[in-house]
């Protein structure tokens, strides 16, 4: 997005000369700020890979012919977008792993690349292709066409697991922004775009090799907000189209685009040329919502979730609601819904606040409201921002966008001798008395919205079964612009970063939770804490569990007082099923009220039968008994002690105990150790015991293992049966093998070593010392099994451990025993 601030400094000497109290100044804003390739290279020692794709550059800039993934309606499809020269019509093949088994080859789909010639003259076509019938895991190559004697090298492409998985969302590559000319057909101009377009688009491919390395390759697509490119057709030297291709070049050159979707947003710098539309190839594009340029809105699916991405180039909100409505009623089963918006409705950088903007937003999220939508991700303003759950947002106050202008350009002026920096100015107080001052302030603070903002624990990086929408502003992937936070945090706001270095986010997702995290690239460091939208399942699931063992005690023999607060608990506990904003302090406090009450039961106290002695009887004298009596008397004192010594009163106690059921949340489990990986399902034993006793297996619990092959967290799910009843779940870590050292020499300046390639591993972790204790230590982490390590010492210590990336976290193997070289 083009600054409004470019245009103060002419702005600033019109009032300086019209005005006879102002001398002349050449007052301005803070320079946006931008990411030098050589710096990024510096910083993140990747000098030798800049210097190659300087090298490459020369060549690469002319080549039009760079092929785009995008995603496909479902997982099972692929969609692919390529330019060839004019003159005849290619195809492109895919099929099962390296040497392509079952390959199936596609005709493309050729448009014609209007009012757009090379250097040399050239006109193009577009060709397009969906791949179809994919499976999810299995690794597939492709290769296309180029020309008729020149298909590209093949490539490869995994569809993910589309029940868990995680996707990168990235905001304004923008290639070509760092170019501060304004064009012009001039050589001046062509070099500096060249320049330009290099260092960003190197940029650009850094940010996604870190997002390729943060998921372990694993992830299922890339999202873009918007403004892949820089250069509008109308901005163009002589409006030619053709101008801006060699900015889809760099953007298209990054390596992991190869491998892995993109799911592309229309932005303000692609609306108006339709090459865009040329180079990608959205799946069920519509006409509603097309700015007729660069096509309509579009969805897609990725397992339960809907992803809805709206042209909002278009201001016709009527025709996105239309779509929506279209959309989600062909999928409703989809149990997630993302919209995708260009312009950050809900953003905190320069942009934010503009009338042009929150008018979109008023009109925007009513329709996002009523139809369920969980997440809105957007773009245009460069700068990282996340709000808090919103719902009903509203403005009273109608402010003219000219107005707004004026008065953003006072309050941004940097003074005479401006330096970039990440937070604009204020300078505009709020005791001011000028009335235009004044408005202004009044508008900003009716956008804040605040009474939109759910009443949620501000402490919680959960929000469980929200009543509202979060939404999400990327920053630059490409570090080719940014722009400064407001000055004013908006009252909506979480959060939000800006340090003028590149970023991107790792979305996971799952049947239950929408997990998201933020990284810097040049670190891959965190710049907010994870947040998670989760839908309640597993906590409404542990809840029930709790609920379900206690309501089974009211039918006990406890005091009345203590089964009522029981059964208030419980009541209590049943009201978070149809609550909305809730938290896992919630859930938490919730079963434990009910736990605490169900330990807290008292049983009644019943008083032990009176027994009376016996009263002394008067011997009597005996009168002869009958043959009949005599008989009867005998039976009676055989019965009578047998019946006694079968203590019928303790009978029934008896047989209550024999068939009463012990609880398996009630049997200790004991704790497993962390097993390490050998490729194979690992089934360790548990041991379980209930009062000293041990159980058995398949005699009083049965297991069953779920996740157990590979490096993460595995589960066992215990099952009781017999007199044991219930399930209980514990886990074990599988950890990568231990790392060795398979080979170390000595250099001039340290020591190369080689470590042995261990599988289920994502990188190593290499300490070094020059004292054996290795109290005072260097690390470094690689992905390579070969490196050379700086080392001055007589005699250098070193010891190595695997570490294995699960959903963004390390898990480490043992280390190699320490060895001196």
């Amino acid at each position: 997005m083009n600054s409004t601030k470019k245009k103060i400094m002419a702005f600033s000497l019109v009032t300086a000369i019209c005005g006879s109290a102002m001398s002349l100044s050449f007052a301005s804003p803070a320079p946006d700020g931008k990411t030098d390739a050589n710096v990024l290279a510096n910083t993140t020692n990747t000098n030798a890979e800049w210097t190659a794709f300087q090298k490459k550059w020369g060549s690469l800039k002319s080549d039009w012919t760079q092929i785009s993934l995008a995603p496909g309606s479902t997982p099972s499809s692929l969609n692919f977008a390529w330019y060839t020269k004019t003159g005849f019509k290619p195809s492109l093949k895919i099929g099962e792993g390296e040497n392509m088994a079952h390959a199936k080859t596609y005709n493309a789909r050729q448009s014609e690349v209007k009012d757009e010639k090379d250097q040399n003259g050239d006109t193009y076509n577009a060709n397009k292709v969906t791949a179809r019938g994919l499976k999810e895991g299995t690794t597939y190559y492709y290769t296309y066409q180029k020309d008729e004697n020149t298909w590209s090298e093949p490539e490869k492409y995994t569809p993910a697991n589309s029940q868990s998985y995680s996707f990168v969302y990235v905001g304004d590559p923008q290639i070509g922004s760092s170019n501060e000319l304004k064009g012009s057909d001039s050589k001046e101009f062509y070099d500096a775009q060249s320049n330009a377009v290099m260092n960003d688009a190197y940029n650009w491919n850094y940010t996604l090799n870190q997002a390729n390395k943060m998921t372990d390759g694993q992830a299922a697509f890339i999202l873009s907000s918007g403004d892949q490119i820089q250069t509008t057709k109308k901005k163009s030297p002589g409006k030619k189209a053709s101008i801006s291709e060699i900015e889809y070049t760099g953007f298209l050159s990054a390596d992991w685009l190869k491998n892995i979707p993109l799911a592309s947003t229309v932005g303000n710098h692609d609306a108006d040329n339709p090459n865009y539309t040329y180079h990608f190839n959205p799946a069920n594009m519509s006409t509603l919502g097309t700015n007729n340029v660069t096509g309509g809105d579009y969805y897609f699916t990725y397992g339960d979730v809907l992803y809805l991405d709206l042209n909002a180039q278009n201001s016709n909100v009527a025709e996105h609601e239309t779509f929506i409505k279209q959309a989600i009623a062909k999928n409703p089963s989809a149990k997630w819904k993302i919209a995708i918006v260009h312009q950050d409705i809900y953003g905190s950088a320069e942009h934010s606040n503009e009338p042009d903007i929150t008018n979109l937003r008023y009109q925007l999220v009513p329709y996002f409201e009523e139809n369920g939508i969980d997440l809105v991700l957007s773009g245009h303003d460069h700068a990282y921002s996340r709000t808090k759950i919103l719902k009903g947002g509203h403005s009273s106050d109608d402010y003219d966008q000219d107005d707004f202008e004026d008065e953003l350009k006072k309050d941004l002026d940097a003074g005479d001798q401006p330096a970039t920096r990440t937070v604009a100015p204020e300078n505009i107080k709020e005791d001011s008395t000028n009335p235009k001052d004044q408005a202004y302030l009044t508008y900003l603070k009716s956008v804040f919205d605040e009474d939109a903002i759910q009443n949620i624990d501000a402490k919680s990086d959960t929000v469980i079964n929200p009543n509202g929408i979060m939404y999400v502003t990327a920053g630059s992937s490409s570090g080719s612009k940014y722009y400064d936070l407001v000055p004013r945090q908006q009252s909506y706001i979480a959060n939000r970063w800006q340090e003028d270095v590149p970023t991107y986010s790792v979305i996971s997702v799952n049947d239950d939770a929408l997990t998201l995290n933020i990284y810097r690239s040049d670190t891959n460091e965190k710049i907010d804490t994870s947040f998670t939208i989760s839908k309640g399942k597993e906590d409404l699931a542990q809840l029930q569990s709790t609920i379900d063992n206690a309501s089974k005690e009211l039918t006990g023999d406890y005091t009345k007082d203590s089964l009522a607060q029981l059964q208030t608990a419980i009541d209590q506990a049943k009201t978070l099923d149809t609550k909305k904003n809730l938290t896992k302090t919630d859930f938490a406090n919730a079963i434990k009220s009910v736990t605490d009450a169900k330990n807290a039961l008292v049983k009644n106290v019943h008083e032990a039968p009176k027994t009376e002695t016996p009263k002394a009887e008067t011997p009597k004298t005996e009168t002869p008994k009958t043959e009949t009596e005599s008989t009867t008397a005998q039976a009676s004192a055989q019965t009578t002690p047998a019946a006694q010594s079968t203590a019928p009163a303790t009978a029934p106690a008896a047989s209550a105990k024999a068939s009463t059921k012990v609880k398996l949340s009630k049997v200790k489990v004991s704790k497993i150790k962390a097993k390490v990986y050998t490729g194979k399902a690992l089934k360790p034993a548990v041991k379980l015991t209930y009062k000293k006793k041990v159980l058995k297996l398949n005699k009083d619990y049965k297991v069953t293992y779920k996740n157990n092959k590979k490096v993460g967290t595995a589960t066992i799910t215990i099952k009781g049966i017999g007199k044991y009843t219930g399930t209980k779940k514990v886990t074990f870590k599988i950890t990568p093998a231990k790392a060795v050292i398979s080979k170390a020499s000595k250099t001039k300046t340290g020591l190369t070593l080689k470590l042995k390639a261990l599988k289920q591993v994502s990188g190593y972790v290499v300490t070094y010392s020059s004292d054996k204790a290795m109290k005072k230590s260097k690390s470094v982490t690689t992905k390579k099994t070969s490196l050379t390590i700086k080392a001055s010492a007589k005699t250098t210590y070193v010891k190595v451990k695997a570490y294995k990336l699960v959903n963004g976290k390390k898990v480490y193997g043992s280390s190699s025993s320490v060895k001196g070289y």
